[in-house]
């Protein structure tokens, strides 16, 4: 699969080194020694297995293998040399970092809104935009895209405006969902953008049934599903996982690996070799990569990609990265991890180490920074304050679209809503909704 997805031998080479641990994995020998003993052509196979038979009694465990190593490109060194035909340009690199940027200026704006009363939830993504960028700049807009909570970045990329995340966080009419969801929980039909939802791992099951669904029809794209370290201790984790590998459904399944979810550190989670450890286990070809690095992120993906278009079958993706916000609003992180450990990687943010390179290459300084920094503000202050200002949607927007036809049990709760409206009008403030 190298040679097909990778031509060129120095990109071969650089590539097959992060991949050697990983098919250790994924392939098995004809015939195994161990000790003295090997596989007997007599006997019947086990199905299912290829192994052999052994006399030494020995246990196996996560010492028994090497770790399954990093992918990254943008290492300790601003003279970084990229495979040679790495298809990204120079307005792909830069629109990649302008994207990173708006992320991080939006959720700083929010983020305080929020602890203004203004909203009543978020959640941000620093620390994490490399991940979220790097992915949605190697996939197509015909790839739905199933998404957790931390995936913004994912959804700006693909399109969807300042506009479009500052109503759905009010709430307020224009806001596709009608106000029915908390904020951050973003959903777009036209860019292929499942809504969120909070209850934790539904989507990836849900994700895999898409997923076979492109397979049965051969739509030529793929279904990419974002989730935590955390989300991967749910059971439906495990029945995605296996449904993909024998179902070979075209999926990425992106594992972003920040170290812990919400209170709880990944050391107290697993004690195997993280997440990625789990796809060779289920038949599925996976790979670790650095997911604070936006350029391993986007090559990991695109080779991704193409496996699943070409071979039909999943793909695990394990993004390492580390939560540098609070988990949301709702909590406060210094409860369980201390401001040293936060602060080191502060130093060495995706924003900083994306930064260095496009300033190593000539296309990035400080001036555009500036520049970058202030109109993005501005359009955000600018989106936001109008947001704030729409009306909310009308409250019979509570009991439409349970049903396509609204039932009669339905239709009597919002006729007694209203009659409890009329009589007692002067306690609302109706004049902030929008009247049908």
């Amino acid at each position: 699969m190298i040679e097909k997805v990778f031509p060129r031998r120095g990109k071969q080479i650089y590539f097959r080194n992060v991949l050697q641990q990983v098919q250790r994995f994924c392939s098995t020998p004809t015939k195994i020694k161990i000790g003295s003993s090997s596989i007997n052509a007599s006997d019947p196979p086990f199905l299912g297995i290829q192994a052999s038979y052994t006399s030494e009694l020995k246990f196996v465990n996560k010492e028994y293998y090497d770790p399954l190593p990093l992918f990254r490109i943008l290492n300790s060194s601003k003279h970084v040399r990229l495979p040679e035909d790495f298809k990204l340009d120079e307005q792909t690199l830069v629109r990649m970092y302008r994207k990173m940027i708006t992320l991080n200026i939006m959720d700083k704006i929010l983020y305080e809104s929020q602890r203004q009363g203004r909203i009543s939830f978020y959640m941000t993504n620093t620390g994490e935009e490399a991940i979220q960028i790097g992915s949605a700049a190697a996939v197509t807009l015909d790839d739905v895209i199933y998404a957790q909570y931390r995936e913004a970045g994912v959804l700006l990329w693909r399109g969807h405006s300042i506009v479009d995340f500052m109503n759905q966080c009010y709430g307020n009419h224009k806001d596709p969902s009608k106000g029915r969801q908390m904020p951050v929980h973003y959903g777009s039909k036209k860019l292929n953008f499942v809504t969120i939802s909070s209850p934790l791992t539904t989507q990836l099951p849900q994700a895999v049934g898409t997923a076979y669904a492109f397979k049965r029809s051969r739509k030529g794209a793929c279904v990419v599903c974002y989730f935590g370290e955390g989300a991967a201790s749910e059971g439906d984790a495990h029945a995605a996982f296996n449904f993909a590998a024998t179902l070979e459904c075209p999926i990425i399944f992106l594992c972003r690996n920040n170290g812990y979810a919400i209170s709880t550190p990944s050391l107290e989670q697993f004690k195997g070799d993280g997440i990625a450890a789990r796809g060779p286990a289920y038949g599925i070809h996976t790979i670790r990569v650095d997911g604070n690095d936006i350029l391993a992120m986007y090559y990991a993906t695109k080779a991704a990609r193409e496996l699943c278009i070409t071979e039909g079958k999943p793909v695990l993706i394990e993004a390492m990265t580390y939560r540098i916000g609070h988990h949301s609003t709702s909590d406060d992180s210094t409860a369980y991890r201390s401001i040293n450990e936060v602060d080191q990687w502060k130093h060495r943010t995706p924003i900083i180490r994306y930064r260095d390179y496009l300033e190593s290459v000539g296309l990035w300084c400080e001036q555009r920074e500036q520049e970058l920094n202030k109109s993005v503000k501005s359009s955000i202050l600018l989106a936001f304050t109008n947001a704030e200002k729409e009306f909310k949607p009308c409250w019979k927007e509570l009991f439409t679209d349970v049903y396509r036809t609204m039932p009669k049990h339905i239709r009597k709760q919002m006729c007694s809503m209203e009659d409890h409206v009329t009589e007692f009008h002067k306690h609302y403030p109706l004049q902030l909704f929008k009247q049908r």
